[in-house]
């Protein structure tokens, strides 16, 4: 369990108020500052939410009450089970650092095909790109085009391999959909590698053929009740 001085610990690290962490997290500044006093025992959603807003900045808590700097800049998210954490860290990131999402798909269904609810993730970046904080770019050969907030592009049919990548914010994602364990997700947390990526996009993107507006899916309306 996570303790108030280790989130002040990790704090010092960054260099955060706690307004900036209430901020950053989605919580008041009353609750960060009670479980930092240890008046109250966090939460899990509330803990959950504090964990992955330091590892969005490379912090994490160790055993024995630690705080440190990620050692390494590499994640890895293998399976269905957690797939679903990826886009929460996706989200998260984007959430903090505002910017570009390009992702490269070859066959855009994969995608769906191993998450929980897709539509969670659609609703929270669709929010972000109203906002004007994000816009969102994907390249694709095989498309299902439910994106509402996406701007597609589609590049000519190929025998292409069951592969994507995303660059976002500071991280590159490559993404694998082999036979077993899939998908096999690797976050890299590397300015000049995503950068690499993000550029291939760009020259990638200016060769591909526009999607026609008419093609892009709407989102359902949720019932009421």
């Amino acid at each position: 369990m996570i303790t108030g001085p280790q989130v002040r610990a990790a704090r010092a690290l960054v260099d955060w108020s706690a307004d900036i962490l209430a901020e950053k997290a989605g919580l008041s500044v009353d609750t960060v500052r009670n479980i930092e006093r240890g008046k109250v025992k966090g939460h899990g959603t509330s803990m959950d939410k504090i964990v992955r807003v330091f590892a969005s900045d490379g912090i994490e808590f160790t055993d024995n009450q630690g705080v440190r700097v990620r050692p390494t800049i590499v994640d890895t998210y293998e399976g269905p089970e957690r797939f679903d954490e990826f886009y929460d860290f996706l989200y998260e990131h984007m959430l903090e650092q505002g910017g570009e999402v390009c992702l490269m798909v070859a066959d855009e269904k994969l995608l769906a095909k191993y998450r929980t609810n897709p539509e969670v993730q659609r609703e929270r970046m669709r929010d972000l790109v109203k906002s004007g904080k994000v816009s969102y770019r994907v390249l694709v050969t095989v498309g299902d085009f439910t994106g509402d907030y996406v701007e597609y592009r589609q590049q000519p049919a190929q025998a292409a391999a069951p592969t994507a990548f995303y660059a976002f914010g500071r991280c590159l994602a490559l993404i694998s959909f082999p036979k077993k364990a899939s998908p096999h997700v690797v976050v890299i947390r590397s300015e000049p590698l995503t950068e690499a990526y993000r550029q291939s996009f760009h020259a990638s993107w200016e060769n591909a053929a526009p999607v026609n507006a008419s093609d892009i899916k709407k989102p359902k309306k949720q019932r009421k009740g």
